[in-house]
């Protein structure tokens, strides 16, 4: 086997890209894949999300880029997935590699005598356009962009798209972009929707599987040292990351795991056609109102789902302090 190597980039930081990078390479393990992650982040975020001190953890990727260690020597074996840990010192890579000939294929190189060990590596890139991230872009043979449905996340892409362009240009002439995956979703506000909507249309990328939607359990996996999948929680951004893992490994995606995801036909055409703008909930409301049920109540169990228990809402509580 020859593995695969994605990377998930997004130089605005905040966007889920650590959570992704780990979960989509959790949901491939379950899929029976070898999957090998990455961390070419000097914040160390998936180093520590896989229980591992990077103050502590030696060797690690700052040693492969001071020719201290190879990145083969540098890999952890996690109950999950691989991982090529960091830590805060790869932050000086950047001075460390200005001198260096061909610095922007240190992973590359590194990683091709790892590749028919693995179905999929994937590298999680540092929140900017530096040279660890142009090295990530150009040892990858895709690029996913995690984004937040929010305004400033146009810029992020935008800036991001251009660097591509000039690694497809300069260093890696078949990287390709598979597509966005839309992060914190919250399906309840309409500048979530737009957001998501323009951002698809304005640079003409797919949405790679189905948005995923906010939950705290995304926040609390990492003191467990482990992803949110091997928690086992049922929420719908755990169903998304296995849609978006098979939909990145060609595999067919089960009409269970799109109703898991709650990201439905009916969903989908509410969310992504402009023309249900006015209308997105019209359909839960009219069932809520059949029901004798206040919409907001429905909108609330319908779409957040996602909590171990749902809050009781008094809408005619008196809200005075």
């Amino acid at each position: 086997m020859t593995a695969t190597v994605t990377a998930v980039a997004n130089q605005k930081g905040g966007v889920g890209k650590t959570t992704s990078a780990l979960s989509i390479a959790a949901a491939m393990a379950e899929l029976d894949r070898a999957v090998l992650v990455v961390d070419l982040d000097p914040q160390a975020c998936l180093t520590f999300s896989l229980g591992y001190d990077p103050d502590t953890t030696e060797p690690s990727l700052h040693d492969t880029v001071t020719g201290r260690a190879h990145l083969v020597d540098t890999i952890i074996q996690h109950g999950e997935v691989d991982l090529a840990p960091a830590n805060i010192d790869l932050a000086g890579a950047e001075v460390t590699l200005l001198s260096r000939t061909g610095r922007e294929y240190l992973l590359r190189g590194e990683l091709y005598e790892l590749l028919d060990s693995y179905d999929h590596v994937l590298i999680d890139c540092a929140p900017s356009l530096g040279v660890l991230t142009i090295n990530g872009l150009t040892a990858a043979d895709d690029v996913v962009i995690p984004v937040q449905s929010e305004t400033l996340s146009h810029r992020g892409v935008a800036q991001l798209l251009e660097t591509i362009h000039d690694v497809r240009r300069l260093t890696n002439r078949g990287l390709t972009v598979r597509g966005l995956v839309a992060t914190m979703f919250d399906p309840r506000t309409r500048h979530s929707k737009e957001v998501l909507r323009d951002l698809l249309a304005r640079y003409d990328l797919p949405l790679v599987g189905a948005p995923v939607r906010k939950s705290i359990r995304f926040a609390e996996a990492p003191t467990e040292g482990c992803s949110v999948l091997a928690l086992g929680q049922n929420i719908p951004g755990a169903a998304a990351y296995r849609i978006i893992a098979r939909e990145l490994l060609d595999e067919p995606v089960p009409a269970e795991l799109w109703e898991a995801a709650l990201w439905d036909p009916v969903r989908r055409d509410a969310i992504l056609d402009p023309e249900q703008l006015d209308h997105d909930d019209a359909p839960d409301d009219a069932g809520a109102v059949a029901n004798g049920q206040h919409p907001a109540v429905i909108d609330i169990a319908d779409e957040w789902q996602d909590d171990d228990a749902l809050a009781v809402v008094d809408l005619d509580a008196d809200r005075t302090p």
